[in-house]
């Protein structure tokens, strides 16, 4: 039997992933885990801003898409590290490039930005 599958449905994965992915913590927890293995208070202390809850949220999501694998250690008290699995290394290399591309043109689309606004701003 044929898979009749849909763009549209076969794309709804995608998008959802990308959501996890481009979201404001999951890029910072990709970044911050990118250079080894990263304990829980690590992260928290390292994303800027974001609770408890969403970063275990967030590692929740990130690990259910293959993203991060959560290691536990048998101590007292437990010791937890997250570390990014080979298809999160791929996307980090391509988060850097987005994040080269924003810095090297932050200035212009600044620069945009007060152009619209100045002309948008017509009595």
């Amino acid at each position: 039997m044929a898979d009749t599958a849909s763009p549209v449905t076969e794309a709804c994965p995608i998008v959802e992933v990308l959501d996890h992915v481009a979201g404001k913590w999951a890029i910072g927890i990709l970044v911050a885990a990118a250079h080894g293995p990263v304990r829980f208070t690590a992260l928290e202390r390292e994303v800027e801003g974001i609770s408890r809850r969403m970063l275990t949220l967030t590692l929740r999501k990130l690990e259910r898409d293959g993203l991060l694998v959560r290691t536990v250690y048998p101590t007292v008290p437990p010791r937890v590290e997250y570390t990014l699995t080979d298809i999160a290394r791929e996307l980090h290399q391509t988060l850097v490039g987005l994040t080269s591309w924003a810095e090297k043109h932050r200035g212009t689309i600044a620069e945009a930005r007060r152009s619209y606004d100045r002309h948008s701003a017509t009595p």
